[in-house]
C-alpha cells in the first residue's frame, strides 16, 4: 500500500476489520475490484483462502493472477438478494482459516455493518464490502471507507498493450487514523 500505510494507526493495514468501498460507476467498481485484489494478494500470501460473494458472476477469475492471487484460492458465491449476501458474509466472517471475505452490498446499513464488524472481531478474518451505487453512503460501523477511481494507465518503457493499472485512492474514513488521498 506504500504511502497509504501512513494513514493507518501504527502504519499497519487493519486486519480483522470491515473495510467499505464506495463505487459510483462501473469503471470505479472495476478499479475498486483491482485495488482490493491487490490487498488480497498480501493477505492471502501466508494465510487461508478468500470468499467473494456477489449477485452476478461478472468477475473474470484468471484476471486475479495479474495481482498475484491464484483464482483457485477464491471461492465465488452468487446470491441475488442483499439480505442473502449479508447473511452469507456474516456466516463466512465467523469462520476460522479464511484470509478475507468480500461482498457486494449497496444497501449496507449501520445495524448490518455492526453485525459484520462483530463477526470479524471474533474470528480475525478481514472483510471487504463493495458498495456499487450506494443508496446511503453514511453511518456504518466499518473501520474504513474508501473510494477508488480509475486513472489513465501508464506504459513502462513504451511497451505496447493495456498498460499498468492506475487508481486514484481516497481513504475517506479510518478509525484511529488520518484520512487522505
Amino acid at each position: 500500500l506504500g504511502s497509504v500505510l501512513d494513514a493507518f494507526p501504527h502504519s499497519v493495514f487493519p486486519t480483522g476489520a470491515i473495510h467499505e468501498y464506495i463505487s459510483a460507476t462501473p469503471a470505479a467498481m472495476a478499479a475498486t475490484t483491482g485495488f482490493i485484489t491487490g490487498i488480497l494478494s498480501g493477505l492471502m500470501r501466508n494465510s487461508g483462502p478468500c470468499i467473494w460473494i456477489s449477485p452476478d458472476p461478472v468477475l473474470f477469475p484468471p484476471g486475479f493472477s495479474a495481482f498475484d492471487v491464484k483464482p483457485d484460492r477464491i471461492l465465488f458465491v452468487q446470491a441475488r438478494k442483499e439480505r442473502d449476501i449479508c447473511w452469507a458474509m456474516e456466516t463466512c466472517l465467523q469462520m476460522d482459516g479464511l484470509s478475507a471475505v468480500v461482498g457486494e452490498l449497496p444497501g449496507l446499513g449501520f445495524t448490518a455493518s455492526r453485525r459484520l464488524q462483530l463477526a470479524v472481531e471474533k474470528s480475525g478474518v478481514t472483510g471487504f464490502v463493495l458498495r456499487p451505487k450506494p443508496r446511503s453512503p453514511h453511518h456504518t460501523a466499518c473501520v474504513s471507507r474508501w473510494q477508488v477511481k480509475p486513472m489513465t494507465s501508464y506504459y513502462p518503457d513504451d511497451f505496447p498493450g493495456v498498460g499498468v493499472p492506475c487508481w486514484q485512492v481516497e481513504l475517506l474514513k479510518i478509525r484511529g487514523g488520518r484520512p487522505g488521498a
